[in-house]
């Protein structure tokens, strides 16, 4: 039998979800295909509206080898499993005469535990469990989420959260859920041939195609427990996000109230010695981050490093106690020691990686005003891991909207272990670059304004000419404006400003549910929506209530940011420049996802407005503008609001 061609399947795929096919969609197909068969390694930036899911699904199915997706967001990991999988399926099952099978797997606390259902949360204050229905009031919200989930727990085929509709509060998830540390494990628990997670990771061994997020595949590299099966191609979705969601799976954390819980799971279940041991240096610890002041660590305080020390010993010594004692007197004795276990192994790993002082980890405080003070390890870089993790043993494909910053993709490649394009040694892997484009016409339906005029942003102290600029821009264009700010402060004063100075409603991330101020946004055109970091990715508005996309600033990292500063001063050490390598290059990512928000349909049109002088007096600016879309460049304010006068009629016009 012949083998079906590429352009064929690909027809049949996109005919199927009702999809155009599109001539970057079919570049991208061919290209994935071949780095399948060629085992070889792939970076793609495909814009808005390219269909690069199906872009890389039909030619991995067509090879016929196992193959793990990995997004980051969970709106797109719900369209691959509940739309693009069963209907690409369904679609070649006549020319590929096979329908694979495909499973989505998740991190065990995403899966409802029927043990702890069932036999109750493990109490820290007193031996054994609780019963947390019974604890928690009916008339209470977490009373009637808790029944709420015990009724569903009988109705569930998959026990996975995000089936969960409407959902619960994380405080409700966490009593009918355990991590993996605290789960007792299939074969010795009452309800292990009825585990949710259990049969999830079975499903996955079965199947074709494996849809996973990006903290399962760190967890899967970083661990060295294999979690994921056995793969052939790997392709990671909005790949930009990559590295950060690496970073936070490698970081470590320890809190005084978190010391204090493995404290009192573990007292009732070792000898007084050990406990007592445990809780005095718990105690000093306490003591110590009460003065804690936010900041990088760069040499560990003397004080700091005997207190970890003393807090790692005790550890070591309460978990070997934990392994050798028992006590028939503690209700389900198993899971409250495995609980206990787990909290008191966490705070023995993070004091003996802070007390080792790797060259390669960064250790800071922090403060937060609600949960007080907590003692931070991140490593310095995560390239290393994910080179030697990632790019071995398998062809990776890694597509993003945006990929290449400053007009390539050598920036990302560095974040990810990989060396320049065209390159390869013992230790960097060969790979190549390939952008597709996007079916939008930019520089007809966006124009990218620049507020030259603007007095360049400082670190403190109110803008009033930029608030000033802000109100005309939003009046111009009768609302429609979504408003991208680098920090909440920033974003409530602009929201408590344009609440004062205009007629139309101004609503402020964190007033509402994420998902609840979209679709009020989308649903009104004179709606504005303010916010941070989650709305320069997380916004999906096509049509005319999404026409002008503000920024209020580049938004370099804070200079105070541990983690990031430290990776800057690193690559100037090495020789390199650490300011474009790292705050211009974490800016621009942003910029380019922010101003993605404007075009999301080939109707749209509107203005990208960045309120930062910087963007086209300073050397790095050129840098930010070939990150993003390629929209007609103008600094002429006159200009842009006739554009944007003229746009709001067009959309008025048409909604007559």
């Amino acid at each position: 039998m012949t083998k079906p061609s590429l352009p064929d399947l690909l027809h049949a795929a996109v005919s199927a979800v009702g999809g155009t096919e599109r001539p970057g969609q079919v570049a991208m197909a061919e290209a994935v295909a071949e780095a399948v068969d060629d085992q070889a390694h792939l970076l793609v930036q495909a814009g808005t509206g390219t269909g690069k899911s199906l872009g890389y699904l039909v030619p991995a199915l067509a090879h016929g080898e196992r193959v793990v997706v990995a997004t980051a967001t969970l709106a797109l990991q719900r369209q691959l499993v509940e739309r693009d999988m069963p209907r690409t399926v369904e679609a070649l099952h006549p020319q590929l005469r096979r329908r694979p099978q495909f499973a989505m797997l998740k991190g065990r606390s995403n899966y409802v535990c029927l043990h702890r259902l069932h036999e109750g949360a493990p109490q820290d204050e007193e031996d054994g469990l609780f019963d947390v229905f019974e604890q928690a009031t009916p008339t209470s919200k977490l009373g009637k989420d808790l029944l709420r989930l015990r009724d569903w727990a009988d109705e569930t085929e998959t026990g996975d959260r995000d089936d969960l509709t409407p959902g619960v509060s994380d405080r409700a998830w966490g009593q009918v859920s355990v991590s993996s540390r605290e789960c007792l494990g299939a074969s010795k628990c009452a309800y292990g041939a009825e585990c949710f997670a259990e049969a999830a990771r079975e499903r996955a061994k079965l199947a074709d195609v494996v849809i996973t997020n990006h903290a399962l595949l760190a967890i899967d590299a970083i661990e060295g427990a294999p979690i994921l099966p056995q793969h052939e191609v790997l392709i990671i979705d909005e790949a930009h996000e990559l590295v950060s969601r690496v970073t936070g799976v490698a970081t470590g954390e320890l809190t005084p109230g978190q010391v204090n819980r493995a404290v009192r799971r573990a007292a009732k279940l070792v000898d007084e010695k050990a406990a007592d041991q445990l809780q005095t240096a718990a105690e000093t610890f306490e003591r110590l981050m009460e003065l804690a002041l936010p900041g990088r660590l760069e040499e560990i305080p003397e004080e700091l490093g005997y207190c970890l020390m003393a807090l790692r010993d005790a550890a070591r010594t309460v978990i070997v106690a934990l392994g050798s004692t028992r006590d028939k007197s503690v209700q389900d004795e198993d899971a409250v020691r495995k609980q206990a276990l787990a909290a008191v192994e966490n705070v023995q790993a993070v004091a003996e990686r802070i007390v080792g002082g790797s060259e390669y980890d960064v250790v800071w405080y922090e403060r937060h005003d609600r949960f007080g003070a907590s003692l931070r390890v991140a490593p310095l870089s995560v390239s290393g891991l994910l080179r030697e993790k990632l790019f071995t043993d398998r062809s990776v494909v890694l597509t993003s909207a945006t990929l290449k910053l400053g007009g390539d993709f050598n920036g990302v490649a560095a974040s990810l272990g990989l060396g320049p394009e065209g390159t390869a040694g013992d230790d960097e892997p060969a790979w190549k670059g390939l952008d597709v484009g996007s079916p939008f016409d930019y520089g007809k339906q966006g124009i990218l304004y620049v507020t030259k005029h603007l007095a360049q942003p400082g670190r403190e102290g109110s803008r009033t000419d930029m608030l000033d600029e802000l109100a005309e821009l939003i009046e111009a264009a009768g609302g429609r404006t979504l408003g991208l700010f680098s920090s909440m402060r920033g974003a409530q004063a602009a929201a408590e400003a344009m609440r004062g100075r205009l007629d139309m409603p101004i609503l402020l991330q964190g007033e509402e549910t994420l998902g609840e101020l979209i679709r009020n946004f989308a649903a009104d055109a004179r709606t504005c929506l303010f916010g941070t970091l989650s709305l320069w990715q997380g916004v999906d508005v096509p049509g005319p209530n999404c026409q002008l996309v503000v920024m209020d600033r580049v938004p370099f990292p804070r200079p105070d940011d541990p983690l990031m500063s430290a990776r800057q001063k690193a690559v100037e050490e090495a020789g390199g420049n650490g300011f474009m390598a790292v705050a211009a290059t974490h800016a621009a990512l942003l910029m380019a996802q922010g101003a993605g928000r404007l075009v999301r349909a080939t109707g749209d049109r509107g203005v990208v407005a960045v309120l930062d002088p910087r963007v086209e007096r300073a050397r790095y600016g050129s840098f930010l503008r070939k990150s993003m879309p390629d929209f007609w460049y103008t600094t002429d304010r006159n200009q842009v609001r006739r554009s944007l006068a003229a746009i709001d009629q067009a959309a008025k016009t048409a909604g007559e």
